[in-house]
């Protein structure tokens, strides 16, 4: 009974270390990838699709990967949904190395500090092993709510609410890369391109926060 249940143990622990290899793996390829897109998009000086094609491209896509994420097509709508993102930041970053004489540093900073508080975060759920599931409902409600104020934002022209936004997202996705961490640690999330993608959005969101404060606050015009 005991050499069964150890079994099963190991094998857990062998699964859960698959999991978090090739969420990874996937996750270093997507964002190389993305960044490949969002430089290809500020060479060609392209235009922001807008607010409607940027959230169906999105949700759609989104749709997509979670609907194939067990079969190889989702790696496919990986690098789609991935690919777009990128396509959709590239003309943010030239508005930021146009509008700003600091723009370059601003996006470098912005880089820096998106990496350095995903290592920091990953390695401490890494480390303690702790389990945030607890923080599922309270994540779920506050992206919401932090989505919906941010559409509010853009369309009625808020720059303070714009920087409420910006400054929740932070926050909130900080928090979600715990979590998506956590769950895959102790087993909650077992498929490597849900993780992938969670992940990716966090970074993305994460980057463009901070990006947009950083604007404000360090900005040179």
């Amino acid at each position: 009974m005991r050499l069964n249940t150890a079994v099963r143990s190991e094998a857990g622990i062998l699964e859960t270390n698959k999991v978090l290899r090739n969420t990874y793996m996937l996750l270093s390829m997507t964002l190389l990838f993305s960044a490949a897109m969002a430089a290809m998009a500020m060479a060609l000086d392209l235009p922001h699709p807008g607010l409607i094609i940027t959230l169906v491209g999105y949700f759609g896509l989104l749709f997509l990967t979670g609907k194939f994420s067990n079969s190889a097509w989702g790696i496919v709508f990986v690098f789609a949904l991935t690919g777009f993102m990128g396509m959709t930041l590239g003309p943010i970053l030239n508005m930021y190395v146009q509008a700003f004489s600091n723009g370059s540093e601003l996006i470098l900073t912005a880089l820096g500090g998106t990496g350095a508080i995903f290592l920091g975060l990953s390695a401490y759920a890494l480390t303690t092993r702790k389990d945030f599931s607890f923080m599922a409902g309270f994540l779920m409600v506050g992206v919401l709510v932090a989505f919906l104020a941010g559409l509010g934002a853009i369309v009625f022209s808020i720059p303070a609410l714009t920087l409420a936004v910006s400054a929740m997202f932070i926050l909130l996705m900080s928090g979600m890369i715990l979590y998506q961490t956590s769950e895959i640690i102790h087993g909650g999330e077992t498929n490597y391109i849900l993780a992938t993608v969670s992940l990716y959005v966090s970074l993305y969101n994460l980057f463009t926060s901070l990006l947009q404060l950083l604007g404000v606050f360090g900005g040179d015009d």
